[in-house]
């Protein structure tokens, strides 16, 4: 059995939504940490993924953490309250209810949580402002409720001035590109005390990067997630984790 046993629970962010292979397989900083981590440690880890786009914090809790713990892991990552925050209704407390039972759980289980914030993309999108309040009380919120757990790792990226730059996102602007979700796992990497490979804190950037019109983009993705919240649907309804079926094993390169 690996020394290193890590399944990653989330949303769109943890599945890797952004960093769409040539190949239409979906990458992202989870992934990149897997590799990451066995490269820096010249050993193969265990990785599994449960991580579902559309997901809200709680549905997260619910339905992929127990599952994640029966795989008995070493490291479990979690992030949510993304898609939690853009309902005005939410509440702060009620997300940050969700982390706690995370960190409650690993804690019964022996488990090292892996605590990440998402990046902010507020600065792109409508009603900026409200969003960027919503995700400083919510970031706030979340660390209050680790605090004087110095064994919980944390890779903080709603701080991250830098990755709010445009040059690391996708087009619908909610979702990092690829440049983005390497920056992310340099952070999990660096926070983990493990070898950061060249490059990943500020890979060049995209040179097919493309900016949508505001026309375009209220068509293509506003429109659609709009579409999707009133009538109570997901993007992530009907889809299973990519690597929901137990450990698959990762090997330095």
């Amino acid at each position: 059995m690996a020394s290193i046993r890590f399944v990653a629970i989330g949303d769109s962010f943890t599945e890797g939504v952004g960093d769409e292979l040539p190949d239409g397989y979906v990458r992202g900083w989870a992934d990149l940490v897997a590799q990451g981590w066995a490269e820096s440690r010249r050993e193969s880890i265990e990785y599994a993924n449960l991580a579902i786009r559309g997901k809200l914090v709680w549905p997260i809790v619910e339905q992929q953490l127990e599952p994640a713990l029966a795989l008995r892991p070493t490291h479990l990552s979690f992030n949510g309250g993304g898609n939690d925050m853009l309902r005005p209704r939410t509440s702060i407390s009620h997300i940050a209810d969700a982390f706690s039972q995370v960190l409650r759980r690993c804690d019964e289980e022996g488990v090292r949580l892996i605590l990440l914030s998402g990046a902010n993309p507020s600065a792109q999108l409508p009603l900026a402002r409200v969003i960027q309040r919503r995700g400083d009380l919510m970031s706030e919120a979340v660390v209050q409720r680790m605090d004087g757990r110095a064994d919980v790792v944390r890779a903080l990226n709603w701080p991250d001035a830098e990755l709010s730059d445009p040059s690391f996102w996708s087009e619908d602007r909610l979702h990092m590109n690829s440049r983005g979700h390497h920056r992310v796992a340099a952070r999990v990497l660096d926070a983990l005390g493990e070898r950061v490979p060249d490059g990943w804190w500020s890979q060049p950037e995209l040179p097919d990067a493309t900016a949508l019109g505001r026309r375009d983009y209220l068509r293509e993705h506003l429109g659609p997630w709009v579409k999707r919240r009133l009538t109570g649907t997901s993007s992530g309804d009907g889809r299973e984790p990519k690597f929901g079926g137990g450990w698959i094993e990762v090997e330095p390169r």
